[in-house]
């Protein structure tokens, strides 16, 4: 599926849907350059999920973990990762192969990691048709 965005809100509301029908078990990877809309769309995602509470990536701590939702959401952020290990070390199976929803930022440099159930969601800027347009591709596995 392709999505496209033309305003931020636009990106949030595409990550409440998705998380409004999120399922325990489900892992979700999502790929985008650096201000592309990650954190708004997992601000959305979060939303559809029942979160109220302010979600920010959790740049320095790889996982946040979310309780208050219909379903317990697990927010990574693998961007400043040095070492698989790092992974192992937090206990990452325990949180993909959970009763919650992983959404995992920069999801390609964990690729050993994965499940194969995944979904895999990239953000693109195209600047041609404007500063604040997305193209949002979901499908499967990378």
């Amino acid at each position: 599926m392709i999505a496209e965005s033309f305003k931020t809100e636009d990106t949030y509301q595409l990550g409440m849907e998705l998380g409004e029908k999120a399922k325990a078990g489900e892992v979700y990877c999502l790929l985008g350059d650096l201000g592309t809309g990650k954190t708004v769309f997992t601000q959305g995602f979060a939303k559809g999920l029942g979160i109220d509470e302010p979600v920010n990536s959790p740049t320095f701590t790889i996982v946040q973990v979310y309780e208050e939702g219909r379903l317990p959401f697990y927010h990574f952020d693998v961007y400043r990762i040095e070492d698989i290990d790092e992974m192992q070390e937090i206990g990452y199976e325990d949180y993909f192969y959970g009763q919650g929803v992983c959404l995992i930022e920069w999801s390609n440099l964990i690729e050993e990691l994965l499940p194969v159930n995944r979904t895999v969601i990239t953000i693109e800027k195209d600047l041609e048709k404007g500063f604040d347009y997305r193209r949002i591709s979901i499908g499967g596995m990378e």
